[in-house]
This record gives structure tokens, C-alpha cells and sequence, in this order.
């Protein structure tokens, strides 16, 4: 007889231990806002190391994290990003960008490996001569693991090249990095190195930890702040 029923329905389907619920009873707290909550300093600096970044910010969702980091980036109405047409913010994030930041999505096709042609990813940057009639190019964003393509993992490589470009035109990138933790298991690949090209990366602590909400940013000291 099943005494036991495991819901597969997704990986956010997940409940805090015991142990989990007396850590977070006993948890020395005080005023976030404030930056004075010392549980909530180490857990942003560990995450910060983890991440080879220089600080990190906790935020109630996967969703805020990356409307927060994409608002940090294109700070200025009229911005555009370049995305995936399949990715989760494009799809799955009620327009956030556009609605709260006047941040132009602009979709380049995600291949079937949840990469963007690097090709396409330049053809979309918009040359700054157009700036009275285009949006300005200001970020590009990655996904990964690339959850509309079946979680595939993004190669460091790539990761790599796609910052590259970003770094040759004066563009930020950001990962969002819900399950960057799995590609890190299933490549081989130390986290810190998979997102060393990134300005800024979001990660979910609610995708099969057990955490029973929250995400985490990481980036600069000034991006963070910004944040």
C-alpha cells in the first residue's frame, strides 16, 4: 500500500522540514530595512561568495528579482532588452518590464537548446545613431537553465561569448538563474565560473529546497544598492 504521495507537479511543490521551520523560528531578526538583520547580512554575503559576486540581495520571488535587476540596468524609460522569445520573463512575468519600467522587449528565437544564435543576439543591438527614433540597447538577459526548453543547460562557452558581446557594446547581462544551481550539477561547472560573465544574476530558493518562499540577486556593490 503507497503511504506516501510525492507531487511531481513542478519542483516549487515543496515544504520546509521541521528542522527548516525551527531555524526560521529561532532565526535572530531585526530590521531588514534598515540593513540590520544579521541573519539576513549572512545569508546575502554567503550567496554573494557562492556566486563570485560582490553582494546580493534577498527578494520575495524569482519574478522580482529579475524585474528589479532588469529596472537596475535600464534605468532609463525607453530602454530595451534583448531576450529570448521563449524565455520566462517575456512569457511568464505579466510584462513586468514594460509595465512598471517602460523597458522594450526585444525577442531574438530561442533555439531548441535554450540558447539565442549570437548572430541574431547583435543583429537585434541598436545602433546609437537611431537614438531619437529606436530604444536604446541597454541589456541582454540569458536563461538558465532554460526552463521552456526542458531546463537545458547553458554551456559556460556560450555564457561566456554572450558577455563578450555585451562587454563590446557597452551592455549589461543578466542570468536569470532560478535553476542556475542544477546547471552547475549537471555540467560540471563551479557556479561561480558559470555566471562569471553575467553583471548580475536572480536565483530561486524555492525550486526543490524546501524554502517556502524568496530569491536571491547577486552583482556589484552598486548594482545591489541600486537594487
Amino acid at each position: 500500500m503507497v503511504t506516501k504521495v510525492v507531487d511531481l507537479r513542478s519542483d516549487t511543490v515543496t515544504k520546509p522540514s521541521e528542522a527548516m521551520r525551527a531555524a526560521m523560528a529561532a532565526a535572530e531578526v531585526d530590521d531588514d530595512v534598515l540593513g540590520a538583520d544579521p541573519t539576513a547580512q549572512r545569508f546575502e554575503a554567503e550567496m554573494a561568495r557562492i556566486m563570485g559576486k560582490e553582494a546580493a540581495l534577498f527578494v520575495p520571488s524569482g519574478t522580482m528579482g529579475n524585474l528589479v535587476s532588469v529596472l537596475a540596468h535600464c534605468d532609463t524609460r525607453g530602454s530595451e532588452v534583448i531576450l529570448g522569445d521563449n524565455s520566462h520573463i517575456h512569457i511568464y512575468e505579466n510584462g513586468g518590464i514594460a509595465t512598471l519600467g517602460g523597458v522594450h522587449p526585444r525577442t531574438v528565437p530561442n533555439n531548441p537548446d535554450g540558447t539565442m544564435d549570437v548572430d541574431k543576439i547583435v543583429a537585434a543591438i541598436r545602433h546609437r545613431d537611431g537614438a531619437m527614433y529606436y530604444p536604446t540597447t541597454r541589456l541582454i538577459c540569458l536563461e538558465n537553465t532554460h526552463g521552456n526548453t526542458g531546463g537545458k543547460c547553458l554551456s559556460v562557452e556560450y555564457t561566456d561569448k554572450v558577455g563578450e558581446v555585451a562587454q563590446s557594446h557597452g551592455l549589461k547581462l543578466h542570468i536569470d538563474g532560478a535553476r542556475i544551481f542544477n546547471a552547475s550539477v549537471a555540467l560540471g561547472v563551479p557556479v561561480h565560473r558559470l555566471v562569471r560573465a553575467a553583471d548580475s544574476v536572480s536565483v530561486c530558493l524555492s525550486k526543490g529546497l524546501g524554502a517556502p518562499v524568496g530569491s536571491v540577486i547577486v552583482g556589484s556593490k552598486d548594482f545591489i544598492y541600486k537594487g
